[in-house]
């Protein structure tokens, strides 16, 4: 392979300096082995020849086979255009250039017998091909023989540079033509022979020029489970040896916190979820090994309540804690709700945001340092170097996703010897996703809701609906409930975002006269946004008008009812988060999603599951499916730490944990990959982590 890698894609027969430079600014392909790894995004069966007179406009891609009756030209200049009319003997087949018609013309022998392959079309009553592809019947002899015919994706200014689909297919073939020899193998053979997969000549000749579906199937399986392979070997070998170099603190003792706070401020029984959660995390910090765990939990589902009784394990054991969040008021919900909770047990605690003032921050750097101040909340403003503990034993880190790698890390690094790590997230994450994100993490997961909580109902309105709208909504306020109203505000749109939202909420004052509206947005100053927060909070207003800044840090167990507008523009992730702002107290609550009328089928689909289910799991599944790993609410901020070529989080996940169990059984014998038939295996690692995987971001 790595004499593939070596070849400057500029010498390949068909490309030279001017594609090349296209090719390496579109694609980064810069060598035969980038192409090659370049992979089509569907096939169109080539196996099947029609005659002219089967063929409607309605049939998807078609080939026919012939001769040219005539030729003309219609027009000049940029308005010109060239007409054939094309025969088989059953019929006529109209063929319709508008640009490069002087050379098709030049290729075309009137005597010559020629394959046309393209998309059938009606046009005043005759069915034409636009722009199709033409090949002469004795021509196919000097090709790889392919029953399916690969699509790849092109870009414009590819395009114009004669880099279409047809024209990459036809590097690919260039490729293989010119390059004298078998591509090297890159996984071991003991693989390739146990479960009978192609080799990796077969399986890259096979995806670009697939001889039939079964074999291309063949070949897609080879390469989508090397793809997803070599990611979680990776991840498993630095989770192993990370484990083995990191000592973590011995946290042995059960005291006086936990079991005052167990005994005497829960008022309820935790849900069996919550009690098997804190025994995995018992069991790690009482290892002797650093902890490193994502805890994951649906909105409501009692991470908080968790993540407290985890930090008091490491006060009973004479270390300090500190839980950081991505906003202030998120830190600041969690402030009072740990405060009030540990009220009474002489639990010293401290909230640091950037809003601190001095004199505050010097009694928190005071305590912190002498040890006085056993748990501090905060938001970035923990990562500061002048914040520093005397003895931090347990990070807790909350909805992780909003926070970069060197962040966390600079959290970690906040005492000589790494403290245990526990990251929370209230976005369902898909197995997949979250084995492959953070597959070096251990993950535990909180998949049952407190008891007494009744789901949330969800409906799908459209506009001209507004009316029974807002006597429903009428009938929640009379009955002293609140209500949110959620606008979308999207960068590429924001002017008329900010507009939709302002008009929302002089729509929502003019209806709703007689009771308190309140407005929020990104833009409004922090103390503005705060006090808009805290009156609807205190029910001193009935009424909030959002975007989204009220996704995450938002408790109000009065509210009942989340009206989203313009729906169709929130991925599903962020509609069940949205979701989850109401439905915290013991009354019923709802969440009506507004939209258009006119809907793409995948909106419909988004718009059915969310009405169907409220598990956010299945959701984030759903999700993964639709949009894709890199959409995903939660995953764009950081974005994933690489570009799968073939495989899909969404569709693959079997080979994904195919591939996870092989590399747990290899590193399991051979932990360092030491043995002969595993050095394939470190020389690809090394090759994959120099050249294109940005495996720092895995953690």
């Amino acid at each position: 392979m790595s004499d593939l890698a070596m070849q400057n894609i500029n010498y390949l027969p068909g490309v030279g300096p001017k594609k090349a430079e296209i090719l390496k600014q579109e694609l980064k392909i810069a060598s035969y082995e980038d192409l090659l790894f370049y992979f089509p995004y569907k096939y169109v069966d080539r196996s099947k020849f029609y005659e002219i007179r089967e063929v409607n406009a309605k049939l998807p891609y078609i080939q026919v086979r012939g001769r040219f009756a005539s030729l003309s030209t219609q027009g000049t200049g940029r308005q010109s255009r060239m007409t054939a009319t094309f025969s088989d003997g059953t019929g006529i087949l109209e063929l319709v250039w508008f640009k490069g018609h002087k050379y098709v013309k030049e290729g075309i022998n009137s005597e010559a017998e020629y394959i046309v392959f393209g998309k059938p079309s009606a046009f005043n009553g005759k069915i034409n091909i636009v722009h199709p592809e033409l090949e002469k019947v004795n021509e196919g002899q000097a090709k790889i023989s392919s029953a399916l015919q690969a699509f790849y994706n092109t870009t414009e200014k590819m395009k114009k540079g004669f880099l279409n689909s047809k024209a990459i297919q036809k590097l690919q073939q260039n490729v293989f033509l010119s390059f004298q020899g078998k591509i090297s193998e890159t996984l071991p053979a003991s693989i390739i022979e146990r479960y009978k997969f192609l080799n990796l000549h077969e399986s890259l000749k096979a995806i670009h020029f697939p001889p039939n579906a079964q074999v291309l199937e063949k070949a897609q399986l080879r390469l989508k489970f090397e793809e997803l392979f070599y990611i979680q070997l990776n991840i498993l070998r630095q989770r192993n040896q990370r484990s083995k170099a990191i000592r973590g603190f011995l946290f042995g003792t059960v005291g006086a916190y936990l079991n005052d706070f167990y005994s005497t401020k829960i008022p309820f029984e935790l849900t069996n979820a919550q009690k098997r959660v804190i025994k995995e995390i018992r069991r790690d910090m009482g290892s002797g090994k650093q902890m490193n765990r994502l805890l994951q939990g649906d909105v409501g589902s009692g991470k908080t309540l968790v993540a407290l009784m985890v930090m008091l394990i490491a006060l009973d054991n004479n270390f300090q804690t500190c839980l950081m969040a991505p906003t202030e008021i998120l830190a600041t919900q969690h402030f009072e709700t740990i405060s009030q909770m540990v009220e009474g047990l002489n639990i010293k605690v401290a909230l640091l945001t950037g809003s601190s003032k001095k004199k505050e921050r010097q009694l928190i750097d005071g305590e912190l340092q002498a040890g006085q101040l056993q748990i501090l909340i905060g938001t970035h403003a923990l990562l500061e170097d002048k914040v520093v503990f005397k003895n931090l034993g347990l990070v807790v880190v909350d909805e992780q996703h909003r926070f970069g790698v060197a962040q966390r890390a600079k959290l970690w690094r906040k005492n000589s010897q790494p403290p245990h790590v526990l990251v929370m997230t209230a976005t369902p994450i898909p197995r997949t996703l979250a084995m492959t994100i953070y597959g070096d993490l251990d993950v535990s997961v909180i998949d049952e809701l407190p008891p007494g909580r009744k789901p949330i109902e969800t409906a799908h309105y459209f506009h001209n609906r507004r009316n029974n709208l807002n006597k429903f909504i009428k009938g929640e306020l009379d009955k002293g409930r609140q209500v949110y109203v959620v606008y979308p505000l999207i960068e590429e749109s924001e002017k008329m975002d900010f507009k939709n939202l302002a008009e929302g909420y002089e729509y929502m004052q003019r209806v709703f006269s007689e009771y308190k509206v309140s407005m929020v947005h990104g833009k409004m100053r922090p103390a503005e946004k705060d006090e808009a927060m805290q009156e609807f909070a205190s029910n001193r207003s009935q009424i909030l008008v959002s975007t989204t800044v009220i996704e995450v840090g938002v408790n109000v167990p009065n509210a009942s009812v989340m009206v989203i507008e313009s729906a169709e523009r929130f991925g599903l992730s962020q509609l069940h988060q949205l979701r989850g702002r109401v439905g915290r107290g013991a009354e019923q609550s709802f969440c009506i999603l507004m939209t258009s009328y006119k809907l793409s089928e995948e909106t419909r689909k988004r718009m059915d599951i969310m009405t169907r289910s409220t598990d956010g799991f299945e959701i984030a599944e759903a999700d993964l499916k639709l949009r894709g790993p890199g959409d995903l609410e939660g995953t764009q901020q950081s974005g994933l730490p690489f570009s799968l070529k073939i495989a899909n989080l969404g569709r693959d996940g079997q080979i994904l944990q195919f591939a996870r169990q092989v590399a747990e059984a290899i590193l399991d014998d051979d932990p360092l990959l030491e043995k002969q038939e595993n050095f394939i295996l470190s020389k690809q690692l090394k090759k994959l982590a120099s050249e294109k995987m940005n495996w720092s971001m895995i953690s």
